[in-house]
């Protein structure tokens, strides 16, 4: 009861903080060909809380960055991420109507250890993952490239990536409720093989930080960095 209770006011909270910042822009926004470089539900969801239409390209980058070469699953989420909007806005360059903005996103989880968790492939790993996760604080890390292409330089555009991070406490929990949640197949397209918008949620203890950072994507600190950016004359609207 007071978990969720709080976990709710804090998810308002966030959503209407953000959406004042951003609200002001909206309309002329809205006039401009957006592009949501993921699949994600949830992605969608978040971004069309903020009152944005957008279009849905899904990225075909492969995700293969070697992970080694990054200092933390933060820099690794907000480069695979940036690439993801790259490889949209390469492929949309030719197209009659150039998207103004390209939103890629990237979520992992990392463990104490520094191990970098992306989606489980199978339930053994599924399982895996949660054994590590259950009764410590973990980092979620998102990773979000944002690319302005320039109509009239192709070729040319502006980057901006960013990533924010959540400290997310799970219980101790039991195996048998791991293997009943994954039974519900809802850790296979989640990183960290959770969600926790869903069932999972009921594994949370604590969190600090952005709710829905942990969810796929950090829209206080998207709605920031965009109007700044407005605000500065960086972009015109």
């Amino acid at each position: 009861g007071v978990h969720r209770g709080w976990v709710f006011r804090e998810y308002c909270a966030w959503s209407g903080e953000a959406a004042v910042m951003i609200l002001q822009y909206a309309e002329a926004l809205c006039a401009r060909r957006l592009v949501l470089a993921s699949a994600s539900p949830r992605r969608r969801e978040i971004l069309g809380n903020l009152g944005l239409k957008f279009d849905v390209v899904v990225s075909k980058f492969d995700e293969n960055l070697d992970k080694s070469q990054f200092v933390g699953g933060a820099d690794y989420a907000q480069a695979t991420a940036t690439h993801k909007a790259m490889e949209v806005a390469t492929r949309m360059e030719k197209e009659e109507r150039l998207p103004f903005m390209v939103i890629g996103a990237d979520t992992v989880v990392e463990a104490p250890d520094g191990s970098i968790m992306e989606k489980p492939k199978d339930a053994a790993e599924a399982l895996r993952m949660l054994l590590s996760l259950q009764g410590i604080t973990h980092q979620v890390h998102t990773g979000v490239g944002v690319v302005f292409p320039d109509a009239s330089q192709p070729g040319k555009r502006l980057i901006k990536s960013f990533s924010e991070t959540t400290y997310v406490t799970f219980a101790s929990l039991e195996e048998a409720e791991m293997l009943a949640y994954i039974k519900t197949g809802e850790p296979f397209d989640k990183a960290g093989g959770y969600g926790i918008q869903g069932p999972a949620g009921a594994f949370v203890s604590s969190l600090t930080g952005c709710y829905f950072n942990v969810m796929g994507f950090p829209v206080h600190k998207f709605a920031n960095i965009v109007s700044d950016m407005i605000k500065d004359g960086t972009i015109k609207l």
